[in-house]
């Protein structure tokens, strides 16, 4: 099911860091996602304020004042509205967050978020982690404050372990892949900088075990031991072996030119959350089946591969 909202519109706030660029020049380097023209117009429309007055455009900034982008009502684009619950308590939610669905607001999603959804029922539902536009799966959400930073805590400290299946163009001719390869931010085209396999990046690893082999693709389960962002489909790019489909990376680990992070099309689905719960010490394993596309029949899969495969798909989940 999708739908296509007009909004509440939204006030952007930003708190001035630096003082001695113009309004107009601020704005074009906070928010790259719209020109010069743009932003001088939406200043003619009296959309942005500084310190609560209307401003437009010449103004020089100075350290510490607050400028507001008051952002009129917009029309969403279309997405999948529907979740899955997976487990509830007094503590915490664990939901099923489908492909297309972004998780939190923004660029020109505020309605059309898992956040809006969820916090329609549950006001209190705080993500505790975000999966990218086009991953579906699992999300753990916490209800009260004490619950998310026990967990907050524990991830920090390696203590939540998250696998994913992930659907990679060609076939494997390993079994098993310890991928190191470091990711930092990049310089992009559109974005100015995106986050890409980069040696002077940050440490990253990712362990990636063979399900099946299929004609000219291989599904994969993947654990993540280090939370970089688009990690897996990175990982998977650097060793020659990109996500199905996958519009942003491509060989070495690098992001093709003209593309943007909110493209879609690729197949990655956070399978399987494992943690302590936070307020009984329960060890709780939550997992989310995979959507169409994960589970095709057998091919050329190795015994123990296919046993593998039909114990990560097993539809088992705890509370």
């Amino acid at each position: 099911m999708t739908s296509s909202t007009l909004n509440d519109g939204y006030a952007y706030r930003s708190t001035v860091q630096r003082g001695g660029q113009s309004v107009l020049d601020f704005l074009c380097a906070e928010f790259r996602h719209s020109g010069r023209e743009v932003w001088a117009a939406r200043l003619a429309a009296g959309e942005v304020t500084l310190d609560g007055v209307a401003v437009g455009g010449n103004e020089l900034l100075h350290a510490g004042q607050h400028l507001v982008w008051n952002r009129p009502p917009w029309p969403e684009e279309d997405v999948p509205l529907q979740f899955e619950v997976l487990h509830q308590d007094a503590d915490l939610l664990a939901v099923s967050k489908p492909s297309g669905l972004p998780t939190m607001p923004a660029g020109g999603f505020l309605k059309h978020t898992l956040l809006h959804l969820l916090r329609q029922k549950w006001p209190t539902a705080a993500p505790l982690h975000r999966l990218g536009r086009g991953t579906s799966g699992v999300v753990l959400c916490a209800l009260t404050n004490e619950a998310g930073a026990t967990l907050l805590q524990d991830w920090r400290t390696g203590q939540v372990r998250k696998t994913y299946l992930a659907l990679a163009a060609g076939v494997a001719p390993q079994d098993f892949y310890d991928i190191q390869t470091p990711i930092g931010p990049v310089p992009h085209a559109k974005l100015g900088q995106i986050y890409a396999a980069n040696p002077a990046g940050k440490p990253s690893r990712s362990l990636a075990r063979v399900l099946e082999r299929r004609e000219a693709s291989t599904l994969f389960e993947v654990e993540i031991l280090t939370g970089r962002p688009h990690q897996i489909r990175i990982h998977l790019a650097s060793v020659g072996l990109p996500l199905l489909h996958d519009p942003l990376y491509g060989a070495g680990g690098l992001t093709f030119p003209d593309a943007l992070p909110s493209d879609l099309g690729y197949f990655l689905h956070a399978h399987t959350l494992q943690f302590r719960h936070p307020t009984t010490g329960e060890e709780m394993r939550v997992v989310a089946g995979p959507p169409e596309g994960f589970t095709s029949p057998f091919r050329r899969c190795a015994a123990s591969s296919a046993s593998q495969l039909c114990k990560s798909l097993s539809p088992e989940r705890r509370g």
